[in-house]
């Protein structure tokens, strides 16, 4: 075997001195270079995260863009979106003008109330009567006094300065291993607050970033997620120049499908995730499955418990039997909880776990040259609010385990009433087995945008959700009420039965925005449109017609939409 290889090696060289034979040293020098130059050139080119078919697509759409006539209409659709829902964020409001300068004397406390109040007041939507999916998870009169008080004893404290402000450091340090011990963490198990599920997600990612650079030695990361992960994953990737790799689920369960995940591992993984559950579906993958591909290939496994964070730890007290989704399952070393959903605290507050500290260590930013001193922080933030922390830590204490069991008892029995109900009405289906909170719901028989469209009209707001096309109901505390159960599902029928009797025509909406978003090739024109969502959510500004038909009022030396 060694002769026959030395035999090649030698045919080798013969080879190439044949080609360098006679020629100058000069010229043998610069074809060398450049073949190495456009090898390289070639592989960067062709071995990229995104397929070469995918860039080639966004190359004709870019070049396509610049075609004058396309580029005008292009800009001119844009324009008129960007109209509409700037219009229609004044319309919630009623039209009202904005306050765009300091006044230059301040406004009096009954003022200031008074304002509050108004502004409070605004919106089309009764959440309080349940109308809502997700957005207000408990609206309890006595929690919100007891979490105002709270909130207004520890209104100027802050984390950062655990010397100045013990007690709250104290709080912040039992709420995060309450939170361990509900997810049956050892006596390592350990995390941080943070300030909701996104930032928990992040940290997570930042973590396994940095494990896998310093200890691996992987010049850039990627993490394997379910496709129906929260898009915080997407983010993180983004802002911390990480390579995702989105796992397809199964079209009829809706979990992860482990098969396919197992086959997207690669030698620069340093993350596998599950959800428990998913926020479109309300389906819970399966944990122990992508922990056990953790243990065999020695990579992180995270869960994702951030939506039903303070549901699933209670289900089994509550009579619902789960499979295991904590630090039980082999293989799991991190899971982000959300304490602002259905553990009941003020919006602004989530927890990320660890297994053991080595993980969280990860998490942490140091930087020890700054001239103001060695600065360390464990989360994104620096400065943090301590009163959000004290509200949290109110809730958590004020209800105690019997209250989460409780409140988890009625909301599985909601949604299961709802999910039950809904399987019965023909022209709709439920997508997946819903295992907690969720219940998404999709037609073959019609556009579901259109029935979104329809229960908005009696006054719901629901989820819109694609690939596939569904919306959901996250069911909370308010739909547990007597009577908002059975109005959904009736509202629901009703409107379905009215669509086979009269079938709608195409109309706006959601089912115009949602219809057009999937049906566009090029994603960069959604991207467009959602920039032109999240101008309009910061906009001050009003249409021609709404200043035309506005009146103009001196309040003080305040500006009101640029006028005095």
């Amino acid at each position: 075997m060694m002769e026959v290889a030395h035999h090649y090696v030698v045919v080798g060289q013969d080879y190439i001195n044949g080609l360098c034979e006679g020629k100058p040293a000069w010229e043998i020098v610069v074809k060398t270079a450049t073949a190495t130059i456009v090898i390289y050139y070639l592989k960067d080119f062709l071995w990229q995260d995104v397929s070469l078919f995918e860039r080639g697509k966004r190359t004709f759409f870019r070049l396509a863009r610049k075609i004058p006539a396309v580029r005008d209409k292009i800009k001119e659709e844009i324009s008129k979106i960007e109209l509409d829902m700037t219009k229609e964020m004044n319309e919630n409001i009623n039209n009202g003008d904005y306050i765009i300068s300091l006044p230059q004397t301040g406004m009096s406390n009954e003022q200031i109330l008074a304002e509050t109040a108004k502004y409070t007041a605004y919106g089309k939507y009764n959440w309080k009567m349940g109308s809502s999916s997700g957005t207000v998870y408990n609206c309890n009169s006595a929690l919100t006094d007891l979490m105002t008080k709270v909130y207004g004893m520890s209104a100027w404290t802050n984390p950062l300065h655990p010397d100045v402000f013990p007690g709250v450091r104290k709080m912040e340090a039992e709420v995060i291993k309450m939170v361990c011990t509900m997810f049956n963490g050892g006596p390592e198990a350990c995390g941080t607050m943070t300030s909701g599920g996104t930032e928990s997600i992040i940290l997570a990612c930042k973590a396994y970033r940095d494990w896998a650079i310093n200890v691996r030695g992987i010049k850039r990361p990627e993490m394997v997620v379910p496709s129906t992960v929260h898009a915080a994953f997407d983010k993180g990737a983004a802002l911390l120049n990480m390579n995702i790799k989105h796992v397809p689920v199964d079209p009829v369960t809706m979990k992860v499908d482990v098969a396919a995940m197992k086959r997207m591992i690669s030698r620069r993984t340093c993350m596998i995730v599950g959800s428990a559950p998913q926020f479109p579906h309300g389906v819970i993958d399966d944990i122990e499955a992508i922990g056990a591909l953790g243990e065999k290939y020695g990579i992180p496994v995270h869960v994702d418990a951030c939506l039903g964070g303070f549901l699933i730890p209670f289900m089994e007290d509550a009579g619902y039997k789960l499979p295991l989704f904590d630090f039980r399952a082999a293989g799991v070393t991190s899971i982000s909880c959300d304490t602002h959903k259905y553990g009941y605290a003020p919006k602004g507050s989530s927890v990320i776990m660890y297994k053991e500290p080595s993980w969280r260590r990860h998490q942490f930013f140091v930087t020890p040259n700054w001239p103001g001193g060695i600065y360390a922080t464990a989360t994104i933030a620096g400065s943090r609010s301590g009163a959000i922390v004290a509200a949290c830590w109110a809730s958590m204490v004020y209800h105690g385990r019997h209250g989460y069991v409780t409140y988890t008892k009625k909301i599985l029995q909601t949604a299961k009433k709802i999910e039950e109900s809904c399987n019965k009405i023909q022209g709709i289906f439920v997508l997946g087995k819903p295992d907690v909170s969720v219940v998404a719901l999709g037609s073959e028989d019609f556009n579901i945008y259109q029935i979104a469209d329809e229960m908005t009209q009696r006054g719901w707001n629901l989820n819109a959700l694609q690939f596939p096309s569904c919306i959901h109901i996250a069911v909370t505390t308010l739909h547990t009420e007597e009577g908002v159960a059975e109005r959904f599902c009736n509202d629901l029928q009703e409107i379905v039965a009215k669509f086979f009797k009269d079938p709608p025509k195409d109309g706006g909406g959601s089912a115009a925005i949602y219809g057009m978003a999937q049906s566009i090739p090029d994603r960069s024109l959604v991207n467009e449109i959602a920039w032109c969502y999240l101008d309009s959510v910061y906009s001050t500004e009003k249409s021609q017609e709404e200043e035309e038909s506005s009146e103009h009022k001196l309040n003080g030396d305040v500006k009101i939409n640029g006028k005095p």
